[in-house]
């Protein structure tokens, strides 16, 4: 942390307080396939009976 003529410098991860794991885009990025595959097969099996 660096404090200069009243401005306050604080690096990422001192400002964050914990780390950053790619966890969750892989979570958002699954069900946002997951939900296409679901309403690709809503939509393409009523229409194929």
């Amino acid at each position: 942390m660096q404090q200069d003529d009243q401005q306050l410098h604080v690096e990422t991860d001192e400002a964050r307080g914990g780390s950053t794991p790619n966890t969750l885009r892989w979570i958002l990025g699954i069900s946002l396939v997951l939900a296409v595959i679901a309403m690709s097969a809503i939509w393409i099996v009523p229409a194929l009976a």
